[in-house]
C-alpha cells in the first residue's frame, strides 16, 4: 500500500447481512488501498515492477495508459519510472469508470505535483482511444470486463501501441485442474487471514465478486495476446492466483 495514500481499514464485509454485488463505489474507494494490499499477494512487488518496466519501455513523444487506474497508485508508479529517464514529451492517461475512484485519484496525484502531464478521464476503458502508446497497463481490470469484450479491448490496445511498445496485464486467474485450484484458493485465503480478514469477511467478499470478477486461465490470456498480434509474451510474475504478463509489439 502506498503510505502517502490515506485509507480506512477495510471492514466492508464484516457484517451478517448478505453482501450486494461488488462495485467500485465510494465505500470501496474509501478503503481500497487497505483492501488491495491485504487481499492481493504480490501487489507491492507489481508496483515496483511497473515502475521498472516504464523506465525501460518509455519512448519520446508517446502516451502511457493506465486502464482501470482506480486511485492512481499505478499511475504514479508509471510516473516514477518515466521521471528516472530523460524522455521528452510523455503524457500519462489514467482511465476509470468510477467517479468515486477518480475523485480520490485526482486529490492523490495532485499532492505529488507531477512534472509529467497526467490526465484522468472518467470513461469505460472499452471506449478509450489508444494512440501513440509506448506502454499500456491493464492491472486487475480485464477481469471486471465482460469476456465477450476482452478481445476487442486487446485488439484496440495492440493497434494503438508503437512498435517496441508494451502491454502489462495483471489478473486473477484460475486453474483447470481442480485439485490445484482448491489448493491455490486455500493459500490465497490463508494470505487474507494473516492480514486480518475473518472467515466471514472472506466468504462475503467471495459472494460479492461472484459473476462480477470473471477469471480466465493462463492459456486463455496467452492465446488472446497471440490472437491480437503479440509475438513477444512473457509471464513475468505469479503469486498464487494472480499473474502478470508483459507483451511487446514487434
Amino acid at each position: 500500500m502506498n503510505k502517502n495514500l490515506p485509507s480506512a481499514r477495510d471492514q466492508l464485509f464484516n457484517t451478517s447481512e448478505k453482501p450486494a454485488a461488488f462495485c467500485f463505489n465510494e465505500a470501496v474507494a474509501a478503503v481500497f488501498p487497505d483492501m488491495i494490499s491485504r487481499s492481493v499477494p504480490g501487489y507491492a512487488f507489481c508496483l515496483e515492477m511497473i515502475t521498472d518496466i516504464a523506465r525501460n519501455l518509455v519512448q519520446p513523444d508517446s502516451n502511457i495508459y493506465d486502464l482501470g487506474c482506480s486511485l492512481g497508485t499505478i499511475t504514479l508508479a508509471l510516473r516514477a519510472g518515466v521521471l528516472t529517464t530523460n524522455t521528452q514529451n510523455v503524457t500519462i492517461y489514467g482511465i476509470d469508470s468510477s467517479s468515486a475512484m477518480l475523485e480520490r485519484a485526482r486529490a492523490h496525484i495532485a499532492a505529488f505535483q507531477p512534472k509529467i502531464p497526467i490526465y484522468l478521464l472518467c470513461e469505460d476503458v472499452i471506449d478509450t482511444k489508444i494512440e501513440h502508446a509506448s506502454l499500456v497497463v491493464l492491472a486487475y481490470t480485464l477481469q471486471f470486463i465482460l469476456p465477450e469484450h476482452r478481445n476487442y479491448l486487446l485488439e484496440k490496445i495492440y493497434q494503438g501501441l508503437n512498435p517496441g511498445g508494451g502491454l502489462i496485464v495483471i489478473e486473477k486467474i484460475h486453474d483447470t485442474n481442480n485439485i490445484m485450484q482448491n489448493i491455490i484458493t486455500e493459500l490465497h485465503h490463508e494470505f487474507k487471514r494473516r492480514n486480518g480478514y475473518s472467515e466471514l469477511e472472506i466468504a462475503h467478499k467471495r459472494q460479492a465478486l461472484e459473476n462480477v470478477l470473471i477469471t480466465e486461465t493462463e492459456i486463455d490470456h496467452v492465446n488472446r495476446f497471440k490472437k491480437v498480434g503479440f509475438k513477444n509474451i512473457s509471464l513475468i510474475a505469479k503469486n498464487y492466483c494472480f499473474a502478470a504478463w508483459l507483451a511487446i509489439k514487434s
